[in-house]
């Protein structure tokens, strides 16, 4: 009789003690994870994505701190995070970086498919027209990103469910400009130029579809 009271309190010993550590791990497990918003500055980043597509991003939120985004737009940001939990500033301003340089260089070969894939209708259409002037005239261009030297958030909105950031982008390009003869008639590829563009991205953060699309050209 003795031993099996023994074994009773045994066995009640040992179920609180898993118990316990069960309900721990539990409550541990459902303790929200802290997002951008609230982690702290010195928290490292998560790794980039690439913008136009934009598909696999993670749980996003705008940083308190991000290179490229000045305390001026982190209101606008910060409406544009809470509306769609998929945006993150800094994946945005990395894939902008990639986007610029895809859409430049897409314009200086002259590659419509693709300007098409990365640029709203109206843009789109610009670029299209002065490939199709280039072509008339025999020209070709013989461009290069030398170095993309900043990128920065200059402005952002959110109107109804249509997100828009500007972004500055200072870079040095070597371009040249041949005739249908290969004579180079303007420009050098030794001598690089500054380039200060301003682009605005758009996208309607209520579709499914992730990728952001030019759609307004400025100089900077």
């Amino acid at each position: 009789m003795i031993e099996i009271v023994i074994l009773a309190m045994i066995a009640a010993f040992l179920g609180l003690r898993l118990y316990s550590v069960l309900g721990r791990r539990a409550e541990h497990e459902e303790e929200p994870v802290p997002t951008r918003f609230e982690r702290s500055e010195g928290t490292a980043p998560r790794p980039v994505a690439t913008l136009p597509s934009e598909a696999g991003r993670r749980q996003n939120d705008t940083p308190r701190e991000v290179p490229g985004v000045s305390g001026a737009v982190e209101g606008p940001l910060r409406q544009i995070a809470t509306a769609d939990r998929r945006f993150d500033v800094g994946q945005f301003i990395t894939g902008a970086r990639g986007a610029y340089r895809m859409i430049l260089e897409a314009f200086w070969r002259g590659d419509r498919e693709e300007l098409r894939s990365l640029c709203d209708d109206d843009v789109y259409a610009s670029f299209a027209a002065a490939i199709d002037a280039r072509e008339a005239n025999g020209e070709t261009l013989e461009n290069r990103l030398v170095r993309i030297e900043d990128v920065r958030i200059e402005g952002a909105s959110l109107h109804g469910s249509i997100a828009r950031i500007g972004v500055l982008f200072v870079a040095d390009v070597a371009a040249v400009t041949r005739d249908r003869d290969g004579n180079v008639i303007a420009g050098s590829l030794v001598d690089a130029i500054e380039a200060r563009d301003v682009w605005t991205f758009s996208r309607d953060i209520s579709s499914a579809d992730p990728d952001w699309l030019l759609d307004e050209t400025d100089e900077g």
